[in-house]
């Protein structure tokens, strides 16, 4: 028999760095999750993807135990990541900090694609261009 999932928590950790300080313990703790099984978890999972953001969803069951989800880091950080930027911009119809090259777009969108509501790369990369706009990054070329 399936065990219930009893709550669903989404968390934004730095990949191999999670550690029961806030604000992943602030979080989980009072949810009852081993935070030390959780981090150990967590760490091994991802410390192939050191220094990437990445969304967790956790998914905490009756019997307290727990599992994980791992999703592809949010298109801003890569986009930030590939742009060579710390932040983007609040006047972006204004305003460029930035610039990525098509391929850069098309391998970011190839990363994401798991996550995107899209049916092929094509729409994958509509996506991504319209959240770069945003950043106040553009694309060339």
């Amino acid at each position: 028999m399936a065990k219930k999932v009893v709550k669903k928590i989404k968390l934004q950790i730095p990949a191999g760095r999670a550690t029961p300080a806030p604000p992943v313990g602030t979080v989980l703790g009072p949810a009852g999750i081993n935070l030390q099984e959780f981090c150990t978890r967590f760490n091994d999972e991802t410390k192939d993807k050191m220094g990437d953001i990445l969304p967790v969803e956790i998914y905490l069951y009756e019997d307290r135990s727990f599992d994980l989800k791992l999703k592809t880091p949010p298109a801003g950080f890569l986009l930030k990541k590939a742009a060579g930027i710390t932040k983007g911009t609040s006047k972006s119809s204004k305003e460029t900090v930035g610039s990525i090259t098509k391929a850069q777009l098309r391998e970011i969108a190839e990363v994401k694609a798991p996550d995107l509501n899209s049916y092929d790369i094509e729409s994958a990369m509509k996506i991504i261009e319209g959240t770069a706009k945003n950043m106040g990054i553009s694309i060339k070329e």
